[in-house]
């Protein structure tokens, strides 16, 4: 028996939640999720635990989280195909966007919602046997992208010290 070493993926700003919702559509495909979390080619010898976590109804969750600072790429999401994926606590946005600007994701715009995001990272890391680390997907442009991110690096050192981000 191995200890199952799971990933959470965080996905930051527009593009690192359009790039999140693209990738966990290819997950899903890949390992025979549909977009509704049930399995569709069920394989007793599979274990999906790495990248998903499965509910007692036996449907599969993404161990993920969405933030963007402006709500309008995370409404795509909700109101998407793949909408029955993600719990809906897992999408987290703000009421105005960093506007390009590193110093509002920083600083500003993303403190307001800085501790929302890690509360949610943390239930995820407590749902988790043995969280190995992050994923984080984000650009290096833009306001929530770099602002945000970067602040946000800097609260998951402190609070996940020994975990990988990648």
């Amino acid at each position: 028996f191995t200890m199952p070493r799971e990933c959470i993926s965080i996905h930051l700003g527009q593009a690192g939640c359009q790039i999140g919702s693209a990738c966990w559509e290819l997950y899903g495909l890949e390992h025979g999720i549909n977009p509704d979390g049930s399995c569709g080619n069920p394989d007793s010898e599979a274990d999906y635990s790495a990248f998903y976590q499965e509910t007692g109804s036996g449907k599969y969750v993404p161990r993920s989280v969405f933030l963007d600072l402006e709500p309008s790429v995370i409404d795509e999401i909700r109101l998407g195909p793949y909408r029955q994926l993600f719990h809906p606590e897992s999408m987290i946005t703000g009421k105005e966007d960093a506007a390009n600007n590193f110093a509002r994701g920083h600083y500003t715009i993303g403190k307001e919602v800085l501790d929302r995001c890690v509360d949610k990272i943390r239930k995820e890391a407590e749902n988790a046997s043995s969280p190995q680390g992050f994923f984080i997907f984000h650009s290096f442009g833009g306001g929530t992208g770099s602002g945000f991110a970067s602040l946000l690096q800097e609260r998951l050192s402190l609070e996940f010290a020994k975990k990988n981000k990648l």
